[in-house]
């Protein structure tokens, strides 16, 4: 097993072509057919299967090609730390950002490594805290951003800020943040939620149960997006961190009010895994991303958000 194999394994699986294949590694068709062929008979087993949309992995061919994209991208780490230049910080790093603070945090970001530190070639994941975790627990991610998560064995998790939870729904609601909302009112209305399973979820069902209130679950989604478009075309309430939804509520698409009775609040911290070293590029980029957010926190930028350390 070698690493033209590897390389060959899993483009063929992210284009579904032999063909494609070939021309994205700059290889004749026959000899990326060849490193599969070789491989199968390596490991003994069939890495893929021809279909009508396609060469499609089998059950052991998608272990493989997981497999081989992690080892892949950590030699490509490996090459660009110990290849920098001179002075330079350099390497690649997969960063996390909850969905609700991609808008806010995002660019910020890459414009600042792309300033200070050009050697940091930075990769970007979004997605639910759940689904940053488990990314993170699986070695796909250095760093993410992940919320109401204490420090574990295997993961440290640094409280960064504090931020309150909002009911929003459509325009014609009327819905201000001068006016905050009972929770059992937003209980009562059919509602847009995350899926079981993700924090979100979990902190919100934690509230109904001290409201003491029944929710409505009309829809369940794991697309933050898709929330805000079934609330904005009438399918319901929801409940979001107020910077996933702060330029939606400024271009009047939603209404949205602070929830109380009870107020829920969520913790965010910056976890990282505990095991081996922290490379420099890791270093970098985390404490860059923990400067943009201690700045939208201090500009305003971050409706009801607060410092973790101001309590």
């Amino acid at each position: 097993m070698d690493l033209k194999q590897l390389k060959a394994l899993v483009t063929v699986a992210e284009v579904g072509s032999v063909t494609r294949a070939a021309e994205l590694l700059h290889l004749v068709q026959p000899a990326v057919t060849r490193q599969i062929r070789t491989l199968e008979e390596e490991l003994g087993v069939t890495l893929f299967e021809r279909t009508r949309q396609g060469m499609r992995p089998t059950e052991a061919g998608t272990v493989m090609v997981e497999r081989a994209r992690r080892a892949l991208h950590e030699l490509e780490r490996a090459r660009a730390e110990v290849q920098p230049a001179p002075g330079a910080v350099t390497g690649i790093v997969t960063a996390g950002l909850l969905e609700s603070t991609a808008d806010l945090l995002a660019e910020p970001l890459v414009s600042a490594l792309a300033q200070e530190h050009p050697g940091v070639e930075l990769r970007l994941m979004t997605g639910y805290s759940g689904h940053l975790q488990r990314w993170l627990d699986d070695g796909d991610l250095d760093l993410t951003l992940l919320y109401n998560l204490d420090s574990t064995p295997s993961l440290n998790a640094r409280p960064l800020v504090r931020e309150r939870l909002w009911a929003v729904a459509p325009p014609a609601a009327g819905l201000r943040a001068d006016r905050p909302v009972p929770f059992a009112e937003v209980a009562a209305r059919p509602l847009v939620m995350p899926a079981s399973g993700h924090a979100l979820r979990a902190l919100i069902d934690g509230a109904a149960g001290r409201a003491g209130a029944a929710m409505d679950v009309a829809v369940q989604t794991n697309s933050l997006r898709v929330q805000k478009q079934l609330v904005l075309a009438g399918h319901g309430w929801t409940v979001l961190p107020g910077v996933g939804i702060a330029e939606d509520v400024a271009h009047g698409t939603l209404s949205a009010a602070p929830l109380c009775e009870p107020e829920v609040w969520r913790s965010i911290v910056l976890a990282t895994p505990r095991a081996g070293r922290t490379p420099p590029a890791v270093q970098v980029v985390a404490g860059e991303l923990v400067r943009q957010i201690e700045e939208a926190v201090g500009r305003g930028s971050w409706p009801s958000a607060r410092p973790a350390h101001a309590g």
